[in-house]
């Protein structure tokens, strides 16, 4: 995907659940090296707008879209747009932890398996790729003598933290977060607004909040979104 000004441009963006039309001609560019967040009152299209940055609100049934998204200037409803990496490129964080029910280091390298010809898996180390991951989070400390252990024992902000390392080996370009504090107390929230802002410059993080307080805090700049639009 090709550099651009915007690393996210939308132009009059239509997106229709059947008959029900969520997103009315949307039209806006996300800087890269910021963290923007989508603001606006329950139900007005936030995380509509954010899941079709990587084209995963095609899993909820009958979706339409209309209009043009480009993400590092590649329009991502090109005919020759590879779906899995889209969605290698733009990783998401959701509301609640979703670590799979396997080990700590076996969750960090699941995208990567996933997505990495076994050739070119045996050329990597791994252990270096799990560490690497865990200590850009800031989790390796408290996850190194456990790493085999299942990921579903660790706290709440721990698995959220671990949701987004799990991206990290996957070298995305950009980073999606739907309330990813939702589930956190006001300690767990707090550290994970600072981890967000420490990585601001290396990708472009997009965060839908309800929290007027939290957007003031942790985004640089901010799209109000009300009815669609």
């Amino acid at each position: 995907m090709s550099d651009s000004a915007a690393s996210i441009r939308t132009r009059d963006v239509d997106l229709f659940y059947g008959d029900f039309q969520a997103l009315f001609k949307v039209s806006v560019d996300i800087k890269p090296g910021i963290i923007t967040s989508l603001i606006g009152p329950s139900g007005c299209g936030k995380t509509t707008l954010l899941r079709s940055f990587n084209r995963i609100n095609e899993r909820y049934g009958n979706v339409t879209t209309n209009g043009e998204i480009s993400i590092m200037g590649k329009n991502i409803y090109d005919e020759d747009v590879n779906l899995p990496e889209l969605r290698k490129a733009v990783g998401m964080v959701f509301q609640r932890p979703n670590p799979l029910p396997i080990s700590i280091y076996e969750n960090i390298l699941f995208g990567l398996k996933a997505h990495t010809p076994k050739r070119e898996l045996r050329d990597l180390n791994l252990d270096d790729v799990v560490e690497s991951a865990l200590r850009e989070v800031q989790l390796w400390d408290a996850t190194r003598d456990i790493l085999k252990e299942k990921a579903t024992g660790l706290t709440l902000e721990q698995q959220q933290k671990l949701c987004i390392a799990r991206l990290l080996p996957l070298k995305p370009q950009v980073i999606l977060m739907d309330e990813p504090c939702s589930a956190l107390d006001a300690d767990g929230i707090a550290r994970v607004e600072e981890l967000v802002s420490t990585m601001r410059e290396r990708f472009t993080i997009v965060m839908v909040t309800h929290n007027m307080g939290q957007a003031k805090r942790a985004s640089d700049e901010c799209i109000y979104m009300y009815l669609g639009e």
